[in-house]
């Protein structure tokens, strides 16, 4: 059975202080419930901290992006094998706003991805279309490509350890919300084409998350739908009361 993820991406918002408060208040809050999972990423400087207020609650602590080598010359990246040293255990890559404002492609993501799987981080891996490619009837063949090329020479046994974000980006942060019945479509598309790429029986055991102005209005019949499994949730995971709500009315199948 598939878990049902609720997962925080507080981008680059709150100091130490501020996201210490939000996550000592979820900490307290969130309750352990079989099929559920609650994950928060926040920056990079406050990420041993936020795995220190985490510990021995049911929320786990994830990082925004990585990069794909263990060390190197690669001034102001952070590699998995640290992440893993501080005690996070889930990683966001290919997130649109990695793709739009620094150069992420589809072949670092995939490159990220088997990094991720070799030091057993689990992977929330983004994908998502335009505004522009949905209205030309491009959204089908764009993001099967993007899944495609996300999960190239991954292994089939290495894939029960992936969580996949459908993000359309013409919904990110701006108040805009795909149905749930278009998120349902494209989520079922991620879902085939997975299918097709390793095993249906595979591709039905994975979490597909749906992000893009989540709230605790929506979330309810975001995941009664039969291919999302949760969200990748952004502005509404800021404040503890907000995220609450979302992880409070989010349907476990």
């Amino acid at each position: 059975m598939r878990k049902t993820i609720i997962a925080g991406n507080w981008k680059m918002n709150h100091t130490g202080e501020e996201g210490a408060a939000v996550l000592q208040s979820l900490a307290a809050r969130v309750t352990a419930k079989e099929g559920m999972e609650v994950v928060v990423a926040p920056v990079f400087p406050y990420l041993a901290s936020a795995v220190q207020i985490a510990a021995g609650s049911s929320v786990t602590i994830s990082a925004q992006n990585m990069h794909w080598k263990d060390t190197g010359a690669y001034t102001g990246e952070v590699s998995p094998a640290m992440l893993v040293d501080i005690g996070v255990t889930h990683v966001i890559i290919g997130h649109s706003e990695r793709r739009e404002y620094f150069n992420e492609t589809d072949e670092t993501v995939n490159l990220k991805v088997k990094a991720a799987l070799s030091h057993k981080l689990t992977p929330i891996v983004c994908c998502g279309e335009s505004l522009e490619q949905r209205e030309r009837g491009e959204m089908k063949v764009w993001i099967e490509g993007q899944i495609q090329q996300a999960f190239a020479d991954v292994a089939a046994e290495d894939m029960t350890q992936v969580v996949i974000a459908y993000e359309p980006i013409w919904a990110i942060g701006t108040g805009r919300t795909a149905t749930h019945e278009q998120a349902q479509e494209v989520c079922a598309i991620i879902r085939h084409k997975i299918g097709t790429l390793y095993d249906p029986s595979l591709a039905d055991g994975i979490s597909i998350l749906y992000g893009g102005s989540v709230k605790g209005g929506n979330i309810a019949a975001l995941t009664q739908c039969a291919d999302i499994d949760g969200a990748l949730v952004g502005g509404a995971s800021l404040q503890a009361d907000d995220f609450m709500d979302i992880i409070d009315h989010a349907v476990i199948k």
